[in-house]
C-alpha cells in the first residue's frame, strides 16, 4: 500500500494547470472500494462512486455496495440516487459527478473517483460529449418485441456484431441500454463510442487499479463473493425489493444477481443453479471490463491485488 501512497503523493506534487483527479478502477470484486476508502482517508477527501448498478436504492448486497462500516467515516457520493425503476443516463452522471467534483475542489480536496462502469468513468475523466438525439419510439418498439421473443442476449449479439467495443461495456440484461446502442448505430450507421465529441479535458487525472492481472484469482475471488452475497441475504434482499411494489422487468432488477434470483423465486431454476448463473455472469462481465480498460493509462509501478 506504500507504493501506492507514494504514487499518488508524486502525482499531487507535480505541478498541472488542471485541477487533480483520482479515479480508482477495475473489474468486479478487484479490490476497487477498499483502495479508494484508504487513499481518502489519508488524503482527507472524500469518494464519488462510479457504479452504474450501486446507484439504486434497495440494491445492497447483490451489488456489492460499500457499508457504513467498510466507508471508515469517509463520504460517499452518488451511492443510493434512484429508485429501482428510475433510468438514468452517462449524461446525468456525468453532470452530477462533475458538480461534485466542483464543489469538492473549492473545498481544496483531491477527488477520488471509484468504480468499474467504463461509460461513467470516461464520461468524467475524458470528458466525452454525446449529441442529443431524439428517440425513435418505433424502432425501440420492435427492438423490445424481438427481445420478449428471443432474450436480453438477442439483442447484445445484435449490438456486438455491429458495434462490439461499445458492446464491451454494456451487460446483455442491461436491454435498455442496448437497444439505445442499436437506435444510434440504426440512425447514423455509426458507434455511440465514434459519436462522442473528446472536448479539452478538465482534469490531471492519475488512473489507479488494485488489479494485477491474475484472472485465475480474480475468478477465484468472484466466485467466493457470490457465495457470501447468498450467505448474507441476498435472496432476502431481493424478496423484500419486489415487496416494495417494484417489478422484475424494472431498471434495476434487470442486473446480474437480482435476475437470476428472481428466476429462482419464480421457480425457474433451483438455488445451486441461481448461483452459479449470477457467478458465470459476474466473471464474463468483469471480462469485460478488463477488455474496455486496457485503454486507461498504466501506473508505473504494479499494484497488488490483495488475497
Amino acid at each position: 500500500m506504500q507504493i501506492i501512497f507514494d504514487q499518488v503523493s508524486r502525482f499531487l506534487e507535480t505541478p498541472s494547470h488542471l485541477p487533480k483527479l483520482i479515479v480508482v478502477y477495475g473489474p468486479t470484486a478487484s479490490g476497487k472500494t477498499g483502495l479508494a476508502i484508504e487513499i481518502a482517508k489519508r488524503l482527507g477527501t472524500e469518494v464519488i462512486g462510479a457504479d452504474s448498478r450501486q446507484i439504486y436504492r434497495f440494491l445492497d448486497i447483490g451489488t456489492g455496495k460499500v457499508t457504513e462500516e467498510e466507508m471508515s467515516g469517509v463520504p460517499h457520493h452518488l451511492i443510493d440516487i434512484r429508485n429501482p425503476d428510475d433510468t438514468y443516463s452517462v449524461g446525468g452522471y456525468q453532470r452530477d459527478a462533475t458538480a461534485i467534483i466542483k464543489s469538492m475542489l473549492q473545498k481544496e480536496q483531491t477527488p477520488i473517483l471509484c468504480g468499474g462502469t467504463g461509460l461513467y468513468l470516461d464520461a468524467v475523466a475524458f470528458h466525452f460529449d454525446l449529441p442529443p438525439m431524439e428517440p425513435d419510439w418505433e424502432y425501440r418498439d420492435r427492438m423490445e418485441t424481438l427481445r420478449l421473443q428471443h432474450g436480453n442476449t438477442y439483442l447484445w449479439d445484435m449490438l456486438s456484431k455491429i458495434d462490439s467495443e461499445y458492446a464491451l461495456s454494456i451487460h446483455p440484461n442491461s436491454h435498455h441500454a442496448v437497444i439505445r446502442a442499436l437506435e444510434v448505430f440504426e440512425k447514423t450507421g455509426q458507434s455511440k463510442q465514434v459519436l462522442r465529441k473528446k472536448k479539452e479535458p478538465l482534469y490531471d487525472t492519475l488512473f489507479l487499479t488494485p488489479y494485477d492481472g491474475d484472472r485465475a484469482r480474480l475468478y477465484a475471488r468472484i466466485n467466493a463473493r457470490i457465495e457470501e452475497m447468498f450467505a448474507q441475504g441476498l435472496v432476502e434482499e431481493v424478496q423484500s425489493i419486489l415487496e416494495r411494489g417494484y417489478t422484475p422487468d424494472c431498471f434495476g432488477l434487470n442486473t446480474i444477481g437480482y435476475k437470476e434470483t428472481i428466476e429462482m423465486l419464480e421457480g425457474k431454476i433451483d438455488l445451486e443453479t441461481c448461483k452459479d448463473r449470477v457467478k458465470q455472469g459476474n466473471r464474463n462481465y468483469a471480462k469485460r471490463q478488463m477488455t474496455w480498460f486496457r485503454k486507461y493509462p498504466k501506473t508505473t509501478e504494479k499494484l497488488v491485488l490483495q488475497a
